[in-house]
Formats: structure tokens, C-alpha cells, sequence
């Protein structure tokens, strides 16, 4: 059997792959995590368990779904292991901390919020597609799910999505 990342020039096929697709995955896993830091380590757990794993990948057209299935898998893991330091948000008004200043518009924050309220089924695939750039057969490739079905939930998303922002508007209206 042949294995693409075997040996030294394996090594540096792989290397070159993971530094093409590194924006990418920073792009999910920022998505994931909303946070730039967490994001960065990441990306940077998942490149260092896919570089120890390599030479089990037999087809280079899989790297990138392969890749990201490791961000999300990290990204879990980090909630499994550890908690996270809450702070009161009455600590944070009171001090008038710059925590609570908002960064985003509120178009911005209401796609966010919409996309964020979507169930997993419909908002994962249609972050995979907006933002990672797959078509409905890498998505169901990586979701184990026929194309069709995909195709099925990125149309029920877009409407759901649809029906949420318009709701919102109409709402800012009154």
C-alpha cells in the first residue's frame, strides 16, 4: 500500500498541506471557540496529533475534512478536561470593565445569534460550507451523510436563518 506521507518527502508534502490549510482551520476553529487565543491552541493540538498520525491518512484529497475533525474533536476536548473561570457580571459592570464593550454591529450580532440558535444538523454543515468553503460532498463526507441530505439541510438553514433575521428586523421596527 502506498502511504502519500511516509518518509522525508512525506513529511514535507505534509507540512507544505497543513501551512496551505492552516488559515482554514484557524477559520472553524476560531468559529468554534470565538476566541483568538483558544482558537491558536486548537490548531496548533490538532496539527501536532494529525503530524503524529500521518502516515495512517492513505489519500491527500482527505486531509483537509480529516484535519477538521480533529479541530472539532480538540475543541471538545478542551471543555471535557477543563473549566472554565467565570466572573460576575455585576463585578464586570461596576468596574465598567472593557469586556462589555461591543465590538460587533448589531447585524453582525443578530447573523451571529441566529446562526448560533440553528439545531447542530443545520448549522454545522452551513458553517462548513460559508465558512470552510466544502461543497455538499466534502460536508457529507465529513458528516457521514448523503449529499442530498446535506443539500436538504444547508436549504432548511438558509430558510430558518431567513425567517430569524426577518423576524429580528421586524422586531427592531416596532
Amino acid at each position: 500500500m502506498n502511504v502519500p506521507f511516509a518518509g522525508k518527502e512525506g513529511e514535507s508534502a505534509f507540512a507544505r498541506l497543513c501551512d496551505e490549510l492552516r488559515p482554514d482551520l484557524f477559520r472553524f476553529a476560531f468559529w468554534l471557540a470565538r476566541d483568538r487565543q483558544v482558537a491558536e491552541d486548537v490548531v496548533q493540538e490538532a496539527l501536532l496529533r494529525a503530524w503524529r498520525s500521518r502516515e495512517s491518512l492513505a489519500d491527500e484529497a482527505a486531509v483537509k475534512p480529516w484535519l477538521l475533525t480533529i479541530i472539532r474533536r480538540e475543541h471538545a476536548r478542551l471543555y471535557e478536561r477543563k473549566r472554565h473561570e467565570t466572573v460576575p457580571v455585576d463585578e464586570l459592570v461596576g468596574s465598567e470593565s472593557p469586556e462589555l464593550a461591543a465590538a460587533e454591529s448589531q447585524e453582525t450580532l443578530d447573523v451571529r445569534r441566529a446562526i448560533l440558535a440553528l439545531e447542530d444538523d443545520y448549522r454545522e454543515p452551513l458553517v462548513m460550507q460559508v465558512l470552510m468553503g466544502l461543497s455538499p460532498r466534502e460536508i457529507a463526507s465529513q458528516l457521514g451523510l448523503t449529499q442530498a441530505a446535506v443539500l436538504t439541510r444547508l436549504f432548511r438553514a438558509r430558510q430558518k436563518l431567513r425567517r430569524a433575521l426577518v423576524g429580528a428586523a421586524a422586531g427592531e421596527g416596532e
